[in-house]
Formats: structure tokens, C-alpha cells, sequence
């Protein structure tokens, strides 16, 4: 039976508590509502309010509590109600849940998932999309999952809960309600990339809601005659450098895609390491497909705001496919 992605979050909160009584839910609305998105839904029903509560309104306070129940045992499962809400928990993110571990010599960890419901697509208002992924990537002792499918969403945060560091769990919320006929399992290990689609002749990189907009124009691009190869990043830290550079030096061509904006972001990232590692192989420079560099959109401009099937399309035809030497790197057009 097809199941959504909310459903195979729910899943594997429910096994992970099952198998663990120190895994421990908590958040805003995370309780008897069962959460805005529905993760959470029965959790308190079939677990108790000791193990999957409700918590004030302090998206600090949140964070603040898990790091201590993490350094007395427990496995917290936190959840910051959207994406742009977990800001005023960003100094304990970054100043204790990532340096504890370094800070005691590895003494203490926090072993510990925040989830964040990250992302566009949903119509939301100021503070209800972002892309945040970024500063948490920057940010040294922090793992940062981004399931783009159904079985990832189960797999990962299965894995990330039983990580012995801290995870930034970030769960596409458009896609919460795609459905997909799978078997939720633990599969492949954290900081494996999969190749969504074979190609040959360019590579597109994504991760988290941006997978899917890469494999429609895929498969548009092939109208036109090209054979792309996408990449499903899967995780964003520790990032799999041994599958991206190995499709790209096998197509010459890519083109990373992200939804937040481009400056200094995730995508800049990627491209220079494809560029370094990959320079002798590339028939064209690596280009990016993002978000523009403003603030997050009022929902009515959502849509132009988001990297579409028709951007990466224009993009894949800047890869200039006629590679004499006077036009190959020509990027201005």
C-alpha cells in the first residue's frame, strides 16, 4: 500500500521508540495533536506523555532541554514546528549541541536528532519557508539529513536517531503527503549518495525537495536529446564526494540545484568541489540552479521564486553542448 512521507516519518519515530525506551519526542504541538504535519500523530496515545510531549513555546528552551537529557542518556527527538521558527534556537545549536563533543575530548556526546520541516512549495507565509541548510552545514559537529523519498524518510531518521551525534533531520514539507508504494527499511548508510536516474551526458546534484524537480526535467531533457544523470545527495553532512565526482567525470557536465538562495550557499559548495576534483573531465563549467538571493517570497510569488523544471531546463542549455575550444567555457549567454 502507498504510504506518504509523513506516514514513514511516523513509522519510524514509532519503531525507534519501540526498540529504545530512551528515544523521547518532544516539541510544540507534538503531542495529543500529533503535530502541524502530522508526524507525530498517536505517539502520546501509544507511548505515554512521558515519552512524546508537548513543550512551551521557546524554541531555545526545546533545544536547551534535549542537550541536557542527552547528556544524562536519553536519545531526544526534537521538532522545530517550521523551518524559520528554530532560529531563536540557532545559539544553542551552534555554541553547545555542536561542540560538546570536541569541547570534553570526546568525552560527551549529545546524541540527539532535530527535526526541522524545511523548505517551500506549501504557500506559506514569512517564518513558514526557508532554507536553512546552509548554516547548519557550515557549522562543524552538526549532521544534516535531507531525505528527498519515502523510504529515505524512514531510513535516515532511523539512522539519524541512532547516531551518537547530533543530526539536523530536514524533512521537505511539500513533500509530506507524496505518496509512494515501498518498503520502509533501514537501507543504505548516512552520507551515501544514490543515483536517482542513470545518464550520460550531464549530471544534475540536489537533495531534499529539489530531487524531484531534477528528475522531471530529466526526463523532459531527454526531448531535446540529452541523457542526464541525477544525483540524490541524500545527505548534505557527511556529503559523498566518491559518487558525485564519479558521475560527473563520467558525463563532464553539472549543474547543482537548491532551493535556497545561491550566494554562499550549499550548492556553491558542491560546485567547488565538482570543479576541483573533476576540472580535466568537464566539457562545460558547473553551473547552479537556486533560489534568488532575496528573503523568502510572500506565497503569491512562490512559484517564481522556486528553481522549476523550466530554469534547470534553460541551465542544461547553457552547459554548451558544442564543445570546440572557443565556446566551451562560455557561460555569458
Amino acid at each position: 500500500m502507498a504510504i506518504t512521507m509523513a506516514q514513514a516519518l511516523n513509522t519510524a519515530l514509532r519503531d525507534a521508540m519501540t526498540d529504545d525506551p530512551d528515544v523521547v519526542v518532544f516539541g510544540e504541538d507534538v503531542g495529543p495533536l500529533g503535530g502541524v504535519f502530522r508526524v507525530t500523530d498517536g505517539l502520546t496515545r501509544d507511548f505515554g506523555a512521558d515519552r512524546c510531549f508537548d513543550t512551551p513555546l521557546a524554541e531555545s528552551g526545546i533545544v536547551g532541554f534535549a542537550i541536557g537529557m542527552a547528556l544524562t542518556g536519553f536519545r531526544p527527538v526534537v521538532e522545530m514546528q517550521f523551518d524559520a521558527f528554530a532560529y531563536p534556537a540557532f545559539e544553542q545549536i551552534v555554541s553547545h549541541v555542536a561542540k560538546i563533543r570536541n569541547r570534553t575530548k570526546g568525552a560527551l556526546s549529545v546524541p540527539m536528532v532535530i527535526r526541522v520541516p524545511f523548505a517551500g512549495g506549501i504557500g506559506g507565509v514569512e517564518h513558514h519557508c526557508d532554507s536553512s541548510e546552509a548554516y547548519y552545514a557550515h557549522t562543524p559537529g552538526l549532521k544534516v539529513f535531507a531525505p528527498a523519498t519515502v523510504a529515505d524518510a524512514y531510513s535516515l531518521l532511523r539512522q539519524a536517531i541512532a547516531d551518537p551525534d547530533p543530526v539536523i533531520f530536514l524533512e521537505p514539507k511539500r513533500m509530506y503527503f507524496a505518496r509512494s508504494d515501498t518498503e520502509l527499511t533501514i537501507g543504505e548508510p548516512a552520507g551515501r549518495a544514490a543515483v536517482a536516474r542513470p545518464g550520460r551526458d550531464a549530471t544534475l546534484v540536489a537533495y531534499g525537495p529539489s530531487v524531484s524537480v531534477a528528475l522531471t526535467a530529466a526526463d523532459a531533457a531527454s526531448a531535446d536529446g540529452h541523457d542526464i544523470e541525477v544525483i540524490d545527495l541524500r545527505t548534505i553532512v557527511p556529503f559523498d564526494d566518491e559518487t558525485v565526482t564519479a558521475s560527473v567525470r563520467k558525463t563532464g557536465r553539472c549543474i547543482v540545484i537548491q532551493e535556497a538562495q545561491g550566494f554562499a550557499g550549499v550548492g556553491a559548495e558542491i560546485a567547488a568541489r565538482v570543479q576541483e576534483r573533476c576540472f580535466h573531465h568537464l566539457q562545460a563549467p558547473v553551473l547552479r540552479v537556486s533560489g534568488f538571493d532575496i528573503p523568502y517570497p510572500a506565497p503569491k510569488l512562490e512559484r517564481t521564486y522556486l528553481p522549476g523544471v523550466d530554469r534547470i531546463l534553460d541551465t542544461v542549455e547553457r552547459l554548451q553542448w558544442n564543445d570546440t575550444p572557443d565556446t566551451r567555457w562560455d557561460v555569458s549567454a
